[in-house]
Protein backbone atom coordinates (compact mmCIF):
# COMPACT_ATOMS: atom_id res chain seq x y z
CA UNK A 1 0.00 0.00 0.00
CA UNK A 2 1.46 3.44 -0.81
CA UNK A 3 0.30 6.57 -1.34
CA UNK A 4 -1.40 9.12 1.14
CA UNK A 5 -0.79 8.48 4.99
CA UNK A 6 -3.91 9.63 7.41
CA UNK A 7 -2.60 10.73 11.19
CA UNK A 8 -5.64 10.55 13.72
CA UNK A 9 -4.85 11.61 17.59
CA UNK A 10 -7.93 9.93 20.08
CA UNK A 11 -8.68 12.25 22.69
CA UNK A 12 -11.56 11.10 24.21
CA UNK A 13 -12.65 8.47 27.06
CA UNK A 14 -11.62 5.26 26.91
CA UNK A 15 -12.07 3.27 30.50
CA UNK A 16 -9.09 5.05 31.83
CA UNK A 17 -7.64 4.18 35.18
CA UNK A 18 -5.54 7.53 35.31
CA UNK A 19 -5.68 11.10 33.46
CA UNK A 20 -2.00 10.41 31.52
CA UNK A 21 -2.75 8.57 28.41
CA UNK A 22 -4.46 11.34 26.34
CA UNK A 23 -1.39 13.58 26.92
CA UNK A 24 0.39 10.24 26.08
CA UNK A 25 -1.34 10.33 22.60
CA UNK A 26 -1.55 13.69 22.25
CA UNK A 27 2.44 13.64 22.39
CA UNK A 28 2.61 10.88 19.86
CA UNK A 29 0.62 13.23 17.60
CA UNK A 30 2.88 16.36 18.39
CA UNK A 31 5.97 14.49 17.70
CA UNK A 32 4.58 12.61 14.45
CA UNK A 33 3.33 16.33 13.54
CA UNK A 34 7.36 17.11 14.45
CA UNK A 35 8.74 15.05 11.80
CA UNK A 36 6.37 14.80 8.86
CA UNK A 37 5.05 18.66 8.93
CA UNK A 38 1.39 16.80 8.99
CA UNK A 39 -1.24 17.37 11.46
CA UNK A 40 -2.94 15.19 12.98
CA UNK A 41 -6.98 15.32 12.95
CA UNK A 42 -7.73 15.01 16.47
CA UNK A 43 -11.25 13.19 17.67
CA UNK A 44 -13.25 13.61 21.29
CA UNK A 45 -11.84 16.14 23.96
CA UNK A 46 -10.08 15.06 27.49
CA UNK A 47 -12.29 14.54 30.79
CA UNK A 48 -10.97 12.97 33.82
CA UNK A 49 -10.96 8.96 33.94
CA UNK A 50 -13.63 7.61 35.59
CA UNK A 51 -11.72 4.53 36.54
CA UNK A 52 -14.92 2.78 36.64
CA UNK A 53 -16.94 -0.76 35.29
CA UNK A 54 -16.86 -1.69 31.44
CA UNK A 55 -20.27 -0.71 31.16
CA UNK A 56 -20.13 2.48 32.97
CA UNK A 57 -16.85 3.55 31.23
CA UNK A 58 -18.20 2.37 27.61
CA UNK A 59 -21.22 3.83 27.97
CA UNK A 60 -19.26 7.07 28.68
CA UNK A 61 -16.86 6.60 25.98
CA UNK A 62 -19.39 5.61 23.13
CA UNK A 63 -19.74 8.86 21.62
CA UNK A 64 -16.27 9.80 21.13
CA UNK A 65 -15.57 6.19 20.04
CA UNK A 66 -18.30 6.63 17.56
CA UNK A 67 -16.96 9.46 16.10
CA UNK A 68 -13.48 8.14 16.06
CA UNK A 69 -15.13 5.07 14.13
CA UNK A 70 -16.73 7.30 11.35
CA UNK A 71 -12.92 8.64 10.62
CA UNK A 72 -11.44 5.73 10.36
CA UNK A 73 -14.56 4.86 7.49
CA UNK A 74 -13.61 8.02 5.78
CA UNK A 75 -9.50 7.12 6.17
CA UNK A 76 -9.81 3.59 5.03
CA UNK A 77 -12.48 4.01 1.80
CA UNK A 78 -10.35 7.10 0.70
CA UNK A 79 -7.74 4.15 0.64
CA UNK A 80 -5.38 5.70 3.17
CA UNK A 81 -2.67 4.14 5.48
CA UNK A 82 -3.68 5.09 9.27
CA UNK A 83 -1.63 6.11 11.78
CA UNK A 84 -3.43 6.41 15.29
CA UNK A 85 -2.43 7.47 18.57
CA UNK A 86 -5.21 5.91 20.35
CA UNK A 87 -4.61 6.06 24.13
CA UNK A 88 -6.01 3.28 25.94
CA UNK A 89 -6.52 -0.17 23.99
CA UNK A 90 -10.13 0.15 24.35
CA UNK A 91 -10.20 2.58 21.43
CA UNK A 92 -9.78 -0.87 19.34
CA UNK A 93 -13.45 -1.41 20.00
CA UNK A 94 -14.31 0.93 17.50
CA UNK A 95 -11.18 0.66 15.48
CA UNK A 96 -11.08 -2.83 14.22
CA UNK A 97 -14.40 -3.07 13.19
CA UNK A 98 -13.72 -0.36 10.76
CA UNK A 99 -10.98 -2.09 9.36
CA UNK A 100 -12.53 -5.27 9.01
CA UNK A 101 -15.05 -3.57 7.60
CA UNK A 102 -12.72 -2.38 4.77
CA UNK A 103 -10.01 -4.51 4.82
CA UNK A 104 -11.71 -7.85 4.92
CA UNK A 105 -8.39 -10.31 4.62
CA UNK A 106 -6.63 -7.95 7.28
CA UNK A 107 -3.93 -9.74 9.46
CA UNK A 108 -4.49 -7.99 12.99
CA UNK A 109 -1.02 -8.13 14.57
CA UNK A 110 -1.90 -7.19 18.52
CA UNK A 111 1.14 -6.43 20.58
CA UNK A 112 0.37 -6.70 24.26
CA UNK A 113 1.92 -7.83 27.58
CA UNK A 114 -1.96 -8.88 28.03
CA UNK A 115 -4.72 -10.82 25.13
CA UNK A 116 -7.90 -8.32 25.54
CA UNK A 117 -9.94 -11.68 24.37
CA UNK A 118 -11.94 -11.77 27.30
CA UNK A 119 -15.89 -10.85 26.72
CA UNK A 120 -17.65 -9.22 29.89
CA UNK A 121 -18.91 -12.24 32.01
CA UNK A 122 -14.90 -13.80 31.52
CA UNK A 123 -13.48 -11.02 32.64
CA UNK A 124 -11.70 -11.12 36.24
CA UNK A 125 -11.73 -7.49 36.53
CA UNK A 126 -14.47 -5.93 34.84
CA UNK A 127 -12.08 -4.02 32.93
CA UNK A 128 -12.95 -2.59 29.83
CA UNK A 129 -9.19 -2.39 27.95
CA UNK A 130 -9.45 -6.67 29.01
CA UNK A 131 -12.87 -6.86 26.03
CA UNK A 132 -11.10 -4.48 23.70
CA UNK A 133 -9.97 -7.31 20.95
CA UNK A 134 -12.99 -10.04 21.86
CA UNK A 135 -15.71 -7.16 20.77
CA UNK A 136 -14.61 -6.73 17.10
CA UNK A 137 -14.10 -10.98 17.22
CA UNK A 138 -17.88 -10.97 18.13
CA UNK A 139 -17.54 -12.35 21.23
CA UNK A 140 -19.60 -9.66 23.00
CA UNK A 141 -21.47 -6.97 21.66
CA UNK A 142 -19.66 -3.50 22.46
CA UNK A 143 -22.96 -1.49 19.70
CA UNK A 144 -19.40 -0.91 17.86
CA UNK A 145 -20.00 -4.05 15.50
CA UNK A 146 -17.25 -6.58 15.29
CA UNK A 147 -16.25 -8.19 11.82
CA UNK A 148 -12.84 -9.98 12.46
CA UNK A 149 -12.40 -13.83 12.95
CA UNK A 150 -10.12 -15.55 15.02
CA UNK A 151 -8.12 -16.73 12.16
CA UNK A 152 -6.79 -12.88 11.61
CA UNK A 153 -5.28 -12.35 14.61
CA UNK A 154 -1.87 -12.71 15.77
CA UNK A 155 -1.00 -12.38 19.06
CA UNK A 156 3.01 -10.47 19.77
CA UNK A 157 4.19 -10.44 23.33
CA UNK A 158 1.48 -11.73 26.07
CA UNK A 159 2.81 -12.88 28.94
CA UNK A 160 -0.36 -12.52 31.23
CA UNK A 161 -2.76 -14.36 29.94
CA UNK A 162 -6.73 -15.36 31.26
CA UNK A 163 -7.73 -19.19 31.61
CA UNK A 164 -10.60 -18.14 28.98
CA UNK A 165 -8.31 -16.10 26.95
CA UNK A 166 -5.80 -19.31 27.06
CA UNK A 167 -8.40 -22.00 26.03
CA UNK A 168 -9.58 -19.78 23.33
CA UNK A 169 -6.06 -19.21 22.01
CA UNK A 170 -5.80 -23.04 22.18
CA UNK A 171 -9.16 -23.35 20.84
CA UNK A 172 -8.89 -21.82 17.62
CA UNK A 173 -5.02 -22.37 16.93
CA UNK A 174 -3.92 -18.22 17.40
CA UNK A 175 -0.68 -17.90 16.89
CA UNK A 176 1.19 -16.54 19.78
CA UNK A 177 4.46 -15.61 19.20
CA UNK A 178 6.06 -14.91 22.76
CA UNK A 179 10.00 -12.66 23.37
CA UNK A 180 12.80 -14.54 22.34
CA UNK A 181 14.87 -14.85 19.89
CA UNK A 182 12.90 -15.78 16.67
CA UNK A 183 10.64 -13.41 17.26
CA UNK A 184 10.48 -12.08 14.05
CA UNK A 185 10.86 -15.31 12.19
CA UNK A 186 7.74 -16.41 13.76
CA UNK A 187 5.93 -13.18 12.91
CA UNK A 188 6.63 -13.45 9.19
CA UNK A 189 5.42 -17.09 8.82
CA UNK A 190 2.20 -16.09 11.23
CA UNK A 191 1.42 -13.16 8.81
CA UNK A 192 1.64 -15.41 5.65
CA UNK A 193 1.63 -12.64 3.34
CA UNK A 194 -1.10 -11.14 4.42
CA UNK A 195 -2.15 -6.91 4.48
CA UNK A 196 -1.50 -6.09 8.48
CA UNK A 197 -2.77 -3.67 10.91
CA UNK A 198 -0.95 -3.14 13.76
CA UNK A 199 -2.26 -2.65 17.42
CA UNK A 200 0.53 -1.54 20.03
CA UNK A 201 0.44 -1.59 23.27
CA UNK A 202 3.15 0.05 24.87
CA UNK A 203 2.83 -2.70 27.80
CA UNK A 204 4.12 -5.31 25.40
CA UNK A 205 7.77 -3.63 26.41
CA UNK A 206 9.80 -4.11 29.28
CA UNK A 207 8.85 -2.23 32.33
CA UNK A 208 11.40 0.87 32.33
CA UNK A 209 11.22 1.82 28.53
CA UNK A 210 7.90 3.90 28.72
CA UNK A 211 5.49 4.59 30.91
CA UNK A 212 2.67 2.83 30.99
CA UNK A 213 -1.21 1.72 33.19
CA UNK A 214 0.65 -1.85 33.09
CA UNK A 215 3.91 -3.21 33.84
CA UNK A 216 5.04 -6.94 33.04
CA UNK A 217 8.16 -8.45 33.39
CA UNK A 218 9.75 -10.16 30.56
CA UNK A 219 8.86 -7.88 27.75
CA UNK A 220 9.91 -6.71 24.36
CA UNK A 221 13.13 -4.56 23.48
CA UNK A 222 12.97 -1.33 21.36
CA UNK A 223 15.01 -3.42 18.78
CA UNK A 224 12.84 -6.05 18.97
CA UNK A 225 10.22 -3.77 18.39
CA UNK A 226 11.90 -2.54 15.34
CA UNK A 227 12.85 -6.11 14.35
CA UNK A 228 9.43 -7.19 14.37
CA UNK A 229 7.91 -3.42 12.52
CA UNK A 230 10.78 -4.89 9.14
CA UNK A 231 9.36 -7.86 9.33
CA UNK A 232 5.53 -6.04 9.02
CA UNK A 233 6.70 -3.44 6.40
CA UNK A 234 7.45 -6.19 3.93
CA UNK A 235 3.96 -7.16 3.22
CA UNK A 236 0.81 -4.46 2.23
CA UNK A 237 0.51 -2.71 5.29
CA UNK A 238 -2.81 -0.93 6.03
CA UNK A 239 -2.20 0.90 9.66
CA UNK A 240 -0.96 1.35 13.23
CA UNK A 241 -2.88 2.19 16.46
CA UNK A 242 -0.75 3.23 19.38
CA UNK A 243 -1.76 3.10 22.52
CA UNK A 244 -1.09 2.91 26.29
CA UNK A 245 1.86 5.46 26.09
CA UNK A 246 1.38 7.92 29.23
CA UNK A 247 3.63 10.77 28.99
CA UNK A 248 5.07 10.58 32.33
CA UNK A 249 5.75 7.92 35.08
CA UNK A 250 3.58 8.93 37.41
CA UNK A 251 1.02 12.22 37.92
CA UNK A 252 2.36 15.65 38.12
CA UNK A 253 5.30 14.23 36.63
CA UNK A 254 7.80 15.49 34.11
CA UNK A 255 6.70 15.12 30.70
CA UNK A 256 8.40 12.03 28.81
CA UNK A 257 8.82 11.83 25.11
CA UNK A 258 7.70 9.40 22.66
CA UNK A 259 10.91 9.81 20.23
CA UNK A 260 12.69 6.26 20.84
CA UNK A 261 9.44 4.89 20.51
CA UNK A 262 8.16 6.21 17.47
CA UNK A 263 12.28 5.46 15.96
CA UNK A 264 11.72 1.80 16.77
CA UNK A 265 8.23 1.86 14.86
CA UNK A 266 9.91 3.50 12.09
CA UNK A 267 9.71 0.83 9.52
CA UNK A 268 5.82 0.74 9.39
CA UNK A 269 5.35 4.83 9.88
CA UNK A 270 7.15 5.32 7.04
CA UNK A 271 6.07 2.50 4.72
CA UNK A 272 4.70 3.47 1.54
CA UNK A 273 5.44 7.45 2.89
CA UNK A 274 6.51 10.30 0.13
CA UNK A 275 8.85 11.53 2.95
CA UNK A 276 10.81 10.23 5.91
CA UNK A 277 10.37 9.63 9.29
CA UNK A 278 14.01 11.06 10.98
CA UNK A 279 14.86 10.24 14.61
CA UNK A 280 14.83 12.72 17.31
CA UNK A 281 18.75 12.66 17.92
CA UNK A 282 19.61 12.08 21.16
CA UNK A 283 16.65 11.18 23.13
CA UNK A 284 16.86 9.07 26.37
CA UNK A 285 13.22 8.55 28.14
CA UNK A 286 14.14 5.79 30.40
CA UNK A 287 12.78 5.81 33.53
CA UNK A 288 15.41 6.88 35.71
Amino acid sequence: MAGKVEYTVFQGRAGDHNDLAMPGAKAIGEELERRTGISPAVIGTPEPALNGGWREELDAALPSLRELQSRFDDVLAAGAMSIAATSRCAVSLATLPAVAKHHPAVCIVWFDAHGDLNPPEASPTGYLGGLALAGPLGLWSSGLGAGLGPGQVVLVGQRDLDPYELDLIAKHDIPHIKPGADLATGLRTAIAGRPVYVHFDCDVLEPGIVPTDYECEGGLSLDDVRACCKVIAEHDFVGIEIAEFQDAWEAGGPPVSPGALLDALEPVLTKGCRYSIGPKIGIDFRKA
